[in-house]
């Protein structure tokens, strides 16, 4: 913590174990990605007729139709970017862990693209969707949250969570690993 000689006041403030706590959220992300996305968000029974969603039977249903830059976006946005933005959590913290000197200003640029795109790995907002979704349409149907829609919450959460836990400061910090 960098405290400021004149009026005490804080002027940088390191994350107690960032590293450790950026590994965790990312590898609960990941146990969750595979079961957030095998089994169904949303179960629906329309007049006698049952259907399951999951998030890649959404992505097919919209090429089906015709709309493929909207599948384009559904796929990156839920499926692929979240994916990368953990994967390159684990790297910038296996690689920040170990004092690897190499490839600081790779993983500076690595840090900005996770920082950058993670507004647009939509998952949250996906979330928002599919419970708007079901309070909408509860009135003409009968939709029942499936048990992938409670792994992809908290995959939501634990992935928010990784990327404010990390401290970008420790890649190019040469003295302190331990936080």
């Amino acid at each position: 913590m960098a405290e400021c000689c004149r009026c005490s006041s804080i002027l940088v403030k390191r994350k107690i174990n960032s590293l450790a706590r950026t590994a965790a959220f990312s590898l609960a992300a990941l146990v969750l990605y595979v079961p957030a996305n095998i089994y169904p968000i949303l179960r629906m029974n329309y007049y006698g007729a049952y259907s399951e969603s999951t998030v890649w039977d959404g992505c097919v249903t919209l090429f089906r139709d015709g709309q493929w830059l909207v599948a384009v976006i559904v796929f990156l946005a839920s499926l692929l970017i979240p994916l990368f933005k953990l994967f390159g959590l684990f790297f910038l913290v296996s690689t920040t862990k170990f004092n690897s000197l190499r490839l600081r200003r790779q993983r500076t640029w690595l840090y900005k693209t996770i920082d950058v795109i993670g507004p647009w790995a939509m998952v949250d907002v996906f979330l928002l969707s599919i419970l708007v979704a079901l309070v909408k349409l509860q009135q003409i149907a009968t939709v029942l949250p499936g048990p992938g829609l409670l792994a992809f919450a908290a995959m939501v959460v634990c992935t928010i969570s990784a990327s404010a836990s990390f401290d970008p400061k420790l890649i190019w910090d040469e003295t302190d690993r331990s936080s």
